[in-house]
């Protein structure tokens, strides 16, 4: 690395907007007094010009403000999932969207 800006990784959420996605990052730290893994994540909005889609493995670098919450750029795509992980969240959202149509319908 050649400059000192923070580096976070996370996972693309959301990309409805033109250039920028909703990147979640995961941290997990231990409870001081009862030693217990605490699990947190926090989202953050960054300026996309790489085309990220949601499920990618991203690390985004700080920059300077580019819109009121926008204060991350996307460095660059780890890991894009496979399409047969694309594929079977759709078949599994639309097993439940089916479910609670018949369920509305027998009442």
């Amino acid at each position: 690395m050649t400059n000192t800006r923070r580096r976070l990784s996370g996972v693309v959420t959301k990309n409805s907007s033109e250039k920028t996605v909703a990147v979640r990052v995961d941290r997990s730290t231990r409870h001081p007094l009862y030693g217990k893994v605490i699990r947190h994540n926090k989202t953050y909005l960054a300026h996309d010009l790489l085309g990220c889609q949601p499920g990618d493995r991203i690390v985004m670098v700080e920059s300077k403000p580019i819109s009121k919450r926008k204060r991350w750029v996307i460095e660059e795509i780890l890991a894009r999932p496979s399409a047969a992980e694309v594929s079977a969240s759709e078949v599994e959202t639309a097993d439940v969207e089916d479910i609670s149509v018949t369920m509305e319908g027998e009442e």
